[in-house]
């Protein structure tokens, strides 16, 4: 996993509420850009973003594809903040 990949990925206010939405369950671009104010080129920019970060996964069922957080690289993620800032459990 690349620390600095990943913060890249959170850097952005758009996709911190991606994934804020998105800790309710999986969704599909439609639902997720219901709660946004920019086009669907931009979501999928930013969903894209996360995706190459591994933050979210994607499945596709018929026409739909359906996002959801990727909750491993968010268990690996806490665990190299923790040996960074060398603390113990």
């Amino acid at each position: 996993m690349s620390l600095s990949k990943t913060f890249s990925a959170l850097s952005d206010n758009n996709r911190q509420k991606i994934l804020d939405i998105l800790r309710d369950g999986e969704k599909t671009v439609s639902e997720i850009n219901k709660e946004f104010d920019i086009t669907m080129a931009t979501l999928s920019h930013h969903l894209d973003i996360l995706k190459r970060s591994n933050l979210v996964s994607s499945r596709r069922t018929g026409q739909n594809i359906f996002y959801s957080l990727n909750t491993s690289v968010f268990e690996d993620l806490s665990k190299e903040i923790i040996k960074f800032l060398k603390i113990k459990k």
